[in-house]
């Protein structure tokens, strides 16, 4: 997710826009994993995502027309790009594959880790300096995580395993995402869409029953995932748009909230104890490193 800084403080109406958009975008990702818990009883994983993909790519287009088709392909460090693709490709393809063996609370704490993820992997992977404060948000989100598997032999599972793989694979593409800020936003919306949908045909290839017939209301709701996923990132593009994002972006743990309020009301899925402390760990120490960035970016502003 991009970013725009503002040159003048946004307007009392922009604020409740944004702050209603970033709300709504939230809603609409929680209604797209959903609908993906459901549709992956009965379909592949890549058959999900292959459609998703394709339906995705349908409403992008005439955006992508409007941008210039010449800036998709004409791109620098294209090797950074593809590793970007792959490692999006996976994440998504471990979500929609954990989330038919684990609660969707359960699936979401995996993925809000991911910021923390990001904040500890910078220094290392882009020469950014970490000080003892967010060390230590670090470190305790990571203790979140901890808690939140409850580690014993039962409970290294392969979906847990996954989770935590697919979250990692999330946290490296934001981390290369920053390193390709340069690049229109189409250009990586895009490749990150078609590289999804190309890893999912050589998963419908490969993968026993990959694909299998679907009636006409699964086609649609399959194609339905595709635009409701592209809805919810185009509200929360426009809600950074219109209010800086230490106003909104901490509203994005409302995801896990919405997880646990729709795993219950469709999935019939109680919270776990450990899972409930474990992600509040997680949310305070992700809005800790958040806003300590945000305090040192307007120091060096200023």
């Amino acid at each position: 997710m991009t970013t725009i800084s503002l040159t003048t403080a946004p307007t009392s109406n922009a604020v409740r826009s944004g702050v209603l958009l970033m709300l709504l975008g939230m809603v609409m990702f929680s209604l797209n994993d959903v609908l993906g818990k459901w549709l992956v009883a009965s379909y592949s994983v890549s058959q999900l995502m292959l459609i998703r993909s394709l339906a995705a790519l349908v409403v992008l287009s005439p955006y992508l027309w409007k941008t210039g088709v010449k800036r998709l392909y004409q791109v620098d460090r294209p090797g950074l790009h593809f590793v970007r693709c792959m490692l999006f490709a996976f994440e998504a393809l471990a979500f929609y594959f954990i989330v038919f063996y684990m609660p969707l609370a359960d699936a979401m704490t995996y993925w809000l880790a991911a910021p923390i993820y990001v904040a500890a992997l910078s220094p290392l992977l882009l020469g950014e300096k970490v000080g003892w404060r967010r060390w230590c948000a670090i470190v305790l989100g990571f203790v979140g995580v901890v808690i939140a598997l409850e580690p014993s032999s039962q409970s290294f599972t392969l979906p847990a395993l996954v989770a935590i793989a697919g979250s990692f694979a999330f946290a490296l593409a934001m981390v290369l995402g920053r390193t390709l800020r340069a690049a229109p936003d189409s250009t990586l919306v895009f490749w990150q869409i078609a590289g999804a949908a190309v890893v999912s045909v050589v998963g419908v290839v490969v993968e026993p029953n990959g694909w299998r017939p679907m009636s006409g209301i699964d086609f649609g709701l399959l194609c339905l995932l595709g635009v409701v996923a592209m809805s919810a990132h185009m509200l929360v593009n426009r809600s950074l748009k219109l209010v800086d994002a230490a106003t909104v972006v901490p509203l994005q743990y409302t995801l896990l909230l919405w997880a646990i309020v729709f795993g219950w009301l469709f999935f019939g899925d109680v919270p776990r104890p450990a899972m409930l402390v474990g992600s509040a760990v997680i949310v305070a120490s992700g809005l800790f490193i958040f806003f300590r960035e945000q305090q040192l970016k307007r120091r060096g502003r200023q």
